[in-house]
């Protein structure tokens, strides 16, 4: 028989059972001590739709969210330097550096000609870079971590140095000045420079004296008859040491070495000299 205090607890369980499906939460099984687990929380967002939470992942692994992609944009050229037809001590530079790792036979000149340009190329092409013959920054760098600074006579092995002041003893009459610093030969008249070139000297077991001298004899196509080399357009101002063309100094440069005399190469200079040049004038030979 239903009494009234088992009706009204009949009544407040269907009412709380009405509430909860209204509600949309889920009445707790009791505990194991007799009480009802407290109900997981329910967030309810701005729309009253239930916002997930994060037992509502599925199970493995989350999908990977792809990021956004940058915007592309192809990056300038490196800037360019130097290229064909550009001159000066840093294209002379840039020819001794390409020396140094066998790209460039010739002696360095100053000139940025077809033999750097094809250099450049090939050092371009075997390191992947694009291959357009002109220096350009990503070049340059590259060559410089492949190479040494250059020294004086690697950037002018071939000559075209400029030259030192003159020894003061060259600034009266009619002189040959030669200084073994600069590797320049000057011819002076009451000390204005007439014109300039580039020389060598002997090994240090046949050194060129150094001093003051006067030319003695002038022999247009001597022939040495120690040596037995060519000596043309010499002008003899110690013994046997005399300022001639060297055919070997027009090859090689400052690889090579004289027997004591001071050589020129520039042929078509010391041609000029040898006419201008008597004997009698004065030559000096200093550091």
């Amino acid at each position: 028989m239903l009494t009234r205090r088992s009706i009204a607890a009949l009544a407040g369980t269907a009412a709380l059972t009405a509430l909860a499906t209204v509600c949309g939460c889920t009445v707790q099984a009791p505990d194991a001590d007799g009480g009802a687990r407290a109900p997981a929380p329910v967030h309810i967002d701005a729309t009253g739709t239930p916002a997930k939470t994060a037992d509502d992942k599925p199970d493995g692994p989350s999908p990977t969210t792809p990021s956004p992609t940058a915007p592309t944009s192809s990056a300038p050229p490196p800037a360019v330097l130097w290229s064909r037809g550009d001159t000066g001590r840093d294209v002379r530079e840039l020819q001794a550096r390409l020396r140094q790792v066998a790209w460039l036979f010739a002696g360095p000149t100053g000139t940025y000609d077809d033999l750097t340009e094809q250099a450049v190329k090939g050092f371009q092409g075997k390191r992947g870079l694009p291959t357009t013959g002109e220096t350009d920054a990503v070049t340059w760098e590259r060559l410089l971590r492949m190479t040494h600074e250059p020294g004086q006579w690697e950037l002018y092995l071939m000559g075209g140095q400029p030259a030192d002041a003159p020894d003061a003893r060259c600034l009266t009459g009619r002189v040959i000045c030669v200084d073994k610093t600069s590797r320049t030969l000057r011819w002076m008249i009451d000390g204005r420079t007439l014109s300039t070139m580039s020389v060598r000297f002997g090994s240090q077991y046949t050194p060129t004296r150094e001093g003051v001298f006067h030319v003695f004899w002038k022999s247009r196509d001597h022939v040495s008859t120690l040596y037995h080399s060519s000596m043309p357009y010499a002008m003899f101002f110690s013994g046997g040491q005399a300022v001639h063309y060297s055919a070997d100094f027009a090859a090689r440069g400052y690889a090579g070495a004289s027997h004591g005399c001071v050589n020129v190469r520039d042929e078509a200079a010391i041609a000029e000299l040898f006419a201008q040049v008597r004997n009698g004038d004065k030559v000096v030979v200093s550091w």
